[in-house]
């Protein structure tokens, strides 16, 4: 198993495909990286040499910003927002939609589960 920018990819994949489990490498990158370390996309994983994994290595090392840094920079980015409280910080903060989507509708995944408003429970038959 390789093990590249503290990720352990899957061996049985394609290395185009392993490269997207690492955070910050989608398939674009994953091509472009494949390129720069001059290495056939198709190739598993499990094939690799010991060389072209160092390829690989070096060029995601040097090149970009994977993993924990990424994460740090986004999160400070947001923390960023929502200190100056900027529209965006404030959306980040009430856990509403950032980039101008409606809320009417649809942002269930933002907003969490609906809360029905009032008559939701039936009433219970009294004796009198």
């Amino acid at each position: 198993m390789a093990r590249i920018a503290g990720v352990v990819i899957p061996a049985d994949k394609q290395v185009q495909v392993a490269l997207t489990y690492i955070y910050g490498i989608g398939p674009k990158f994953a091509s472009t990286i494949l390129a720069a370390a001059k290495i056939e996309p198709t190739t598993r994983v499990k094939d690799l040499t010991e060389a072209e994994e160092q390829r690989l290595r070096d060029v995601i090392d040097t090149d970009y910003n994977v993993e924990g840094d990424l994460q740090r920079l986004v999160t400070n980015n947001i923390k960023r927002l929502k200190d100056i409280n900027a529209y965006r910080g404030l959306r980040h903060k009430a856990g509403l939609p950032v980039n101008g989507q409606r809320t009417r509708t649809n942002a269930r995944t933002r907003k969490g589960r609906a809360v029905a408003v009032g008559g939701a429970q039936p009433k219970s038959a009294s004796k009198t």
